[in-house]
């Protein structure tokens, strides 16, 4: 095991599934014998606001939190915060998000509108970047509410750690009437 800790960033907003999706991955690393610590903050989550989960992982990791321009993957659920979160990264980051736009809450309202271009405004400043349709492939596993999963199996294949834990860690974290969905989904999002 090498001394590096890596940093990983989960971003989107409320109900995406991404505390369950930092909660596996942190589950993943122990279980492949990392130290793991982990961090969330919540922005009016539960009402659709900005959710970011912080994962750092490696031999010996000592805050949870992500310092800014350190981050060595961001594992994006929603496009414009995706982009919003740019910054944390440090250059030659590797970026995965979801294809998908939730407008806020001033979108909505029509006091501001939806950037446009944003995967190309990604891609200028982060090559490896992969743009991922979450929806399309958990519909296809047998539930579109999986696309967080389908994004975790995409990010599983840019880390150095065995299927086997991946797949334990989903068998301990998902619940048992979901887990055969999310297993298809996270081998779909693994096949990218």
């Amino acid at each position: 095991m090498s001394e590096q800790v890596t940093n990983i960033l989960l971003v989107g907003v409320g109900g995406q599934g991404i505390l369950l999706a930092s909660e596996i991955l942190s589950e993943t690393f122990m279980l492949a014998g990392f130290d793991v610590k982990k961090s969330e903050i919540h922005g009016m989550s539960q009402r659709g606001g900005s959710v970011v989960s912080h994962v750092r992982y490696g031999r010996e990791v000592f805050s949870p939190i992500v310092p800014e321009g350190e981050g060595d993957i961001l594992f994006g659920f929603e496009l414009m915060e995706t982009y919003r979160c740019l910054p944390l990264l440090k250059p030659g980051a590797t970026v995965i998000a979801n294809d998908l736009r939730i407008p806020p809450a001033s979108v909505l309202m029509g006091k501001e509108r939806y950037p446009e271009g944003l995967a190309e405004l990604i891609t200028a400043r982060f090559p490896d970047f992969l743009l991922v349709d979450g929806q399309k492939l958990a519909a296809r596993a047998g539930n579109q509410r999986a696309a967080n999963t389908v994004l975790l199996g995409a990010v599983s294949k840019r880390l150095d750690v065995a299927e086997e834990y991946w797949l334990q860690a989903l068998e301990a974290m998902v619940p048992r009437k979901a887990l055969d969905v999310n297993r298809k989904a996270f081998l779909l999002g693994r096949e990218l």
